[in-house]
Formats: C-alpha cells, structure tokens, sequence
C-alpha cells in the first residue's frame, strides 16, 4: 500500500523503479480469441504471473503464478537466465518471458531452471487452466513451444534440448567447451535486440538452430573484492576491434540431422541479426557487415540450407536494426529504413509510410495494415496503422508514449503519459489492471525547443517554488539509442525528486539520440563526445536566458552509463560551464567497449584510431578541477569496473582529486532496494557538498 510519508528513493528502489505491479508483455491470439501477459500482484511485489484476458469481456484470469508452482529461488536462477535477464534490464522476477502458440491455446515458459507447459482455456467457453512440469536438466533458458503444443525445446549450458510427450533429450550440441547451440551471443542479446537463437519451423518437423563459438573471443575476468575467497568469473567480452564469436546456423532436424546455412556471403558479413520462419513464406535471415554499412535479407532454401537474396540495404554511416521490421505481408517483405531523411516503412522495396512520420518498431501486421510505433514529434511516440497506399490511422497518439500488441482485429494500447501509464483492449475500451504505486513525488516538465538546432528540453523546478534563482542540475542520457525528453511522467520521477530538494532540473535530448531522423542520428558518427556536449551547453544557456530561476554559478550533471560518460566529459571539458558531476557506470576508453555498438560510431580502432583518441576521458584526466565522483557497479559485464578504475588510475597519477563509490556484487543494473535507495541519497549529499549547498534530509 502507498505510504505518503515514505520517502521517494525508498519507494523507487521497492517497486523496481516504478514496475513492479504493471501489465506487460502482451500477446493478442491471431484469432483475436485471447490475450496473454504478465504482471506481478502489487506494486511493491517483483514476481510475476501469467495472466490471460477475454478481449471480449475483460474478465481476467491467472494462468500461472510462481507461488503455486513451488518456484521463484533466486539461488536456483540458472547462470545463464541470470545474464539473459541482465541483458534485457530485468529486475523483475517469477515469469519473466513466455513463449505461446499463435492462437495462444498453450504457452510455455522456465522457473527456476524448469519447463513448463500450459494448457490456456479459451475464455468464451471456459475451463481449467492446466499447468504441466516437464522433464528437463533443472538449468532450462529461453523455452520455444513447438506448433503442435505437444513439446517444448529449450537450452540447457551449450545445447538444445527438447522435452514433451516423446521425454527429455538433447537435440544439438555439447560437445566442445566453447560452442553452444540454440541461444543468443552477447553481442545480439545486448545490442541487436536478438534474444533468442532457434526457431521452429511452420510444421514443427525443423528448427533453424545458431551456433555459437567464443573460442575467438578474449577471455576477461570479473572478480568480487568483497569476498577473496570467490574465484573470479570468466566472461567472454568482445571489445571494440577486437574478434567476435563465430556464429553459424544451421536447419536441424529432430533427429539430429543438420544441414548448414551460409548466410554469412563467405565471411563478409559477420553478425546475424534477425530470423523469422513463419507461414508466410519461406524463412528469412538478416545479415549485416562488421561495419554495419551494408544489411542483406537472405530467404532460405530449408532443404538445402541455400540462400538467396531478398533485398539489400546500404548506408554511407550504419544501418538501423529496427524491431520487428522482419516480416511476410501477404508475401510481400516488410522493412524499416531511411528514405529521403525520414524512417519509413517499406514493403518490398516500396516506401508506403509518409515523409515525417518516423517509424520506430513494428508491432505487428493486422489485417490490411502494419501497426507501427512511430514520431512526428520526439517527444511523442505513436501507434498507428500503415496501409500499402500510404493511408495513416491513428490508433493511439500524442501526448505521451504509446505501444500496442495486434491479432485478429484486437489491440491492446499501453499509453504512457504525464499523469501515469494506461492499458487499454480494443474493441470494448477494457482496461487492463494495474498494481503500480502512486508516486510520492509529482512531475510538471516544462517542454522547450531551444537554439538553432532546435534541442528538446525539459526543466524541473521544485514543488510550489517562489521563482527565485536555483542550482542547476542537468539530468541527461544524452546518446544514441535513448531519450529522456518525452511526454511520459517515467522519464521525470528522479529528476523531479532531485528538483524538490532544491535544483532546476534540466533534461536535454541533443544530437544522436533517436525520434528526430536518420541525419539527426548520424551526427555523432566518428565522434561521440563534442556533439553530445556541445548540445548540453548551448541548451543550457539557451534556457537560461529566458528563465532567470537557472543559476549558471552553480551547476552540476550526473547520469549513468552514457550518460555517466557525459557528465565526466562535462567537467573534464568544461569546467568554465559545470562545476561538479557524477558519473555511474561512465565508458572512459571506448576501447573496452563491445564491437556492435562502438564501431558502429567511432569506427574499427585499427583504421580509425583519431575517433577514439578524441573520445577517450583518461587521456584528458589532467583537464580536471571540478568535484567528480564515479560510481560502479563490480559485477557490470557491459560496462565493465575497468573503466572507472582506469579513469582514477589516471586522475592520481595527474593529481586530481576525486572520489570513487565501487558497488560491490551490482551489475549495470542496481536492482538491490537497499543500493538503489542509498546511491541516491549519496549522490544528493555530494552534489550539496561540491555546490556549497546547504544539507537538509531529503524525502
């Protein structure tokens, strides 16, 4: 229940930052006959359970929930679950993912390392819900139903196994120490938005199945401090020029039988992005080149394991991997990419959506239009549906976020905006339950366009303030793939709270980041400091010239991961603009980053070492003379320790003060209630410190 005199980094860290208690993960049957999705049963509670909804009624129901399934162990989560979860940010627990047929009549899904198979009643007729055990090794990831419903394959340490009515075998793989098969590398589940790595076929007879060898890839260590007596944790970390794994794919058999696919055009493009087997035609793999320059569509001969090419995309920067883009439509293929400066969509070859409606996923294809997320103005994001004569119908826009979930003339629309976050089932206008908290604290963002290059911000004052002059605190991400300046109150709780201890918040979205176009985006390429920075001050100072309450004599930045990179590079570069920052879980030497990400910028570090020299924090360590504090997480295997101890290696042999906060056993991620409501506080008391401000205790 909500507490109003509980303080707010209490209650962010106890409801997970607010999503604890939210439906999620909605899959509409294609026969529009059920919906299915997850949600825990309050807002302070992370398990979660799988529910099933009647479209017709909005009568909802539990299909399954860990409690009764004697499940939900955190020290029986598989190794591999724990990372796959890291990957995709989830601080979530119990259900957390679930595969289904396409009418939804089963699902499947892993607790604890153990398979499950669910029988779903259709919800106009009735019935019992019936959840089955299957057998399986006790370390089950990433379990895919098969379309007759009778089996289930999932991953188990290096290979893929299947379990159901024939009983538990392994299907592929286990025999070298450093292949797997059927699961996705780190690369693709971290930067590619590619969580899976076997697909059945149409008529479950097949899978496409990737194997995976890290056997080029160097070898660092993670160690725990706190504890010398753990032996440090191996991890296999692809850092910018450095090899990828080898992944290869294959169209295996239930017996075994495998049959190669070369989608790789002889070596020439290297990473595996996308593969879809559905009955709309014949399977489809996305390739793209290391340097993300060129992006081919293969279509695959299953038989024969030969492919031909469907369509090509070339860019002069990179091309965008854009979610869900990968489809059949009525035998035409559906792709995402720039055309005359603007991210339409297009179908074969053919751009359909209009000029200024920037496509940014594809949330599914429902009857004779594709359902897109897509922005005419950044700070919204819309759904719409597209047809193949360019016609636009809105189904969910302005003023806010907005997502959905289509099949068989239904959709779900979860709408995200400054007053909380909806979900609403179309036809009939239910609304889906929510347990998410009340917030202690009460965003009002005030949204500006400021300068010449029209810079989104947003300021945040204190509750009930006089209009007096404030310290300045600037709350940026301020990179490519994210944004912070958007209609949605989940984008401001921090920063308000931050506001209400006595700071003009400001919240910049500058060159790079998503929602404004392919050439806004590509402005960072080759260098991913200046711009970025750049864009801070001026929008900045463009707002403080029209809003006395910012006091430029006294302003501090904090972020975290790029945003931790940016508030370094603040006071390292522009110590005359800001006077002290924190810096979480901060890339100092893009070249302990992965390949994905940081060539698709700054290029290969062999041919292109200018671009990393010019981004690089520890070179410029002796440029200090502001308060910094750095902090990071010891367990992080994205952003790695290294690059925070590298940063104050190099700031004490240029005599530069500042102060380091290491978390040990916290990941990029600090879904710990007890670190996640302290690092708050501790980073408010240092911003108080270096500005001179005086202390209060904050609530």
């Amino acid at each position: 229940m909500d507490d109003p005199q509980e303080s707010f980094p209490r209650q962010y860290a106890r409801t997970r930052r607010f999503t604890c208690g939210a439906p999620r993960d909605f899959r509409v049957a294609d026969d529009g006959s059920r919906v299915l999705f997850l949600r825990s049963g309050a807002g302070d509670d992370p398990v979660h359970a799988l529910w099933l909804l009647d479209p017709a009624t909005g009568h909802e129901r539990v299909v399954a929930d860990p409690t009764d399934l004697g499940s939900d162990d955190p020290a029986l989560l598989p190794d591999a679950e724990r990372a796959r979860r890291e990957r995709f940010r989830e601080s979530g627990s119990g259900i957390v993912a679930y595969d289904a047929l396409g009418d939804l009549s089963r699902a499947c899904f892993v607790l604890d390392g153990r398979v499950f198979l669910v029988e779903v009643p259709d919800p106009a007729t009735g019935g019992d819900v019936l959840v089955a055990e299957l057998e399986c090794t006790g370390d089950a990831v990433d379990p895919r139903i098969r379309p007759d419903g009778a089996s289930v394959t999932y991953v188990s340490g290096p290979s893929l196994r299947i379990t159901g009515s024939g009983g538990d075998r392994r299907l592929i793989g286990g025999v070298s120490p450093t292949v797997s098969w059927g699961s996705a590398e780190f690369l693709a589940a971290e930067e590619m938005g590619r969580s899976r790595g076997h697909w059945w076929s149409p008529d479950g007879d097949h899978l496409l199945v990737a194997r995976v060898d890290v056997a080029p890839v160097a070898e660092w260590w993670i160690s725990s401090p706190v504890d010398p007596s753990s032996p440090p944790r191996a991890i296999r970390y692809p850092a910018a020029g450095t090899a990828n794994a080898e992944v290869g794919l294959s169209v295996v058999g239930l017996d075994g039988a495998t049959t190669a696919v070369d989608w790789s055009a002889g070596g020439s493009l290297e990473y595996l992005t996308d593969v879809s087997w559905t009955t709309g035609g014949p399977p489809l793999v996305v390739a793209q080149s290391r340097d993300q320059r060129t992006v081919v569509v293969w279509e695959v001969d299953p038989v024969s394991g030969a492919v031909s090419e469907r369509h090509r995309m070339i860019d002069d920067h990179w091309v965008d991997l854009v979610p869900g883009a990968l489809r059949w439509w009525d035998g035409a293929l559906v792709t995402v990419e720039p055309r005359e400066g603007t991210i339409r969509l297009v179908v074969d070859g053919l751009a359909v959506s209009p000029d200024g409606l920037h496509v940014r996923s594809v949330v599914g294809i429902d009857g004779d239009a594709v359902v897109v997320r897509a922005s005419t103005d950044p700070t919204d994001v819309d759904l719409v549906r597209v047809r193949r004569d360019g016609t636009v119908q809105p189904v969910a826009t302005g003023g806010g976020i907005h997502s959905g979930a289509v099949g068989g003339g239904v959709t779900v629309v979860s709408s995200t905006g400054l007053e909380g976050s909806t979900t609403t089932v179309w036809p009939g206008g239910h609304e889906v339950a929510s347990y998410v908290e009340e917030p202690v604290v009460h965003p009002e963002p005030t949204f500006h366009v400021v300068g010449d290059r029209g810079l989104r911000s947003a300021v945040l004052v204190p509750e009930g303030h006089d209009g007096s002059p404030l310290p300045v605190l600037v709350d940026p991400y301020g990179g490519p793939h994210a944004q912070r300046v958007q209609r949605a109150r989940s984008q401001f709780l921090t920063s308000q709270w931050f506001a209400d201890q006595g700071f003009a918040v400001v919240v910049v979205d500058g060159r790079g980041t998503p929602g404004r176009g392919p050439s806004w985006e590509r402005t960072v390429h080759g260098d991913l400091a200046g711009p970025v920075l750049e864009d801070q001050v001026d929008a900045l100072q463009a707002l403080a010239a029209v809003d006395r309450r910012l006091d430029l004599g006294r302003v501090a930045i904090r972020g975290w991961s790029f945003g931790g990179y940016l508030a370094a590079l603040a006071v390292l570069r522009r110590p005359d603009v800001f006077h002290a920052a924190v810096a979480g879980a901060p890339v100092t030497d893009w070249r302990l980053y992965d390949t994905h990400y940081t060539e698709r910028y700054l290029g290969d570090p062999a041919t292109e070492p200018e671009n990393y020299a010019r981004t690089d924090l520890c070179v410029e360590a002796a440029w200090l003379e502001r308060p910094l504090l750095l902090v990071h997480g010891l367990a992080d295997d994205n952003v790695l320790a290294a690059h925070t101890l590298q940063l104050s290696r190099a700031l004490l042999e240029a005599g530069r003060p500042h102060r380091v906060l290491p978390l040990s056993g916290v990941t990029h991620m600090t879904p710990q209630v007890d670190v996640a409501e302290n690092l708050l506080r501790v980073q408010l008391e240092f911003l108080r410190e270096a500005l001179g401000l005086p202390g209060s205790d904050p609530n």
